[in-house]
């Protein structure tokens, strides 16, 4: 299986919010659409915090992974840190996370990026559903 990523830009707005909206409602997160269109629009507008992807087919994508960006001295240079990741319920366990990860992990080098890290809340890594 070949996971697809594309950088999101504004004319993905739209779709990014459906997907964050289910991530934060699924996962207890309280948001609302203008808190939602608040953080994702800077991303999508070039901000140099950090990035949206979408992954799966354009017309209907599977999923979104949000990094944000910051330095390191252990690294060498900015360094990155996975803040969501959402894939579809559907078409969960068939390791589309991972390749998306890889793929968002050689996008991110390729701009320089020395470190991609992801972290995982206790009750969130806990819950087999989720993995």
């Amino acid at each position: 299986m070949s996971t697809a990523i594309h950088l999101a830009t504004p004319a993905d707005l739209d779709t990014l919010l459906t997907l964050v909206a289910r991530f934060h409602e699924e996962m207890g997160i309280a948001s609302d659409d203008a808190m939602r269109r608040a953080g994702l629009a800077p991303l999508l507008e070039g901000s140099p915090l950090g990035a949206a992807y979408l992954f799966g087919p354009a017309r209907a994508p599977i999923g979104y992974v949000v990094v944000t960006f910051g330095w390191s001295l252990e690294f060498g240079g900015m360094d990155s840190f996975v803040d969501e990741i959402y894939i579809r319920p559907s078409v969960r366990k068939r390791g589309i996370g991972t390749e998306t990860l890889i793929a968002v992990g050689k996008a991110l080098q390729g701009a320089g990026v020395t470190a991609l890290h992801l972290e995982c809340q206790a009750r969130r890594c806990r819950d087999p559903a989720l993995v």
